[in-house]
């Protein structure tokens, strides 16, 4: 009987281990995933902005039109990016503002939050991504 009551404990212990665990996943920076902007294409475009984070915090931005790097640099929930060079796709002035001010928005932000597959950036807006979990 008491091998029995330490399997269903060890099986509890676990099963509660991995929900915490999952938890701790769910809260944890983006490193190494791309996400995709929480917004609508513009008019005359099926694109929409995505962000790949890497390992190191290194960025790959691909937005309505231009496409460019950056760096994130993050500490809990404090956020900064860094924008590196964009490229100009060669898109109207109305696509190249767009997307100079989403890399504003970006730079601007101080703090994170993420909540299962959203992340959001924080700071004068917020700009909210979902991961491509594809």
């Amino acid at each position: 009987m008491t091998v029995l009551r330490h399997a269903a404990f060890g099986l509890v212990l676990a099963a509660s281990m991995a929900g915490h665990a999952t938890a701790y996943a769910a809260s944890e920076f983006p490193f190494g995933l791309e996400m995709t902007l929480e917004a609508r294409p513009q008019p005359g475009s099926k694109r929409i902005p995505r962000l790949e984070i890497g390992d190191n915090g290194e960025a790959q931005l691909d937005l309505w039109c231009k496409a460019g790097k950056g760096q994130f640099s993050v500490a809990n929930n404090t956020v900064i990016f860094v924008p590196g060079p964009m490229q100009d796709g060669g898109c109207s002035p109305e696509r190249a503002q767009a997307d100079d001010a989403l890399v504003n928005a970006l730079a601007e932000a101080a703090t994170w939050t993420r909540q299962g597959d959203v992340v959001s950036f924080v700071g004068a807006a917020t700009l909210r991504f979902r991961l491509n979990t594809n």
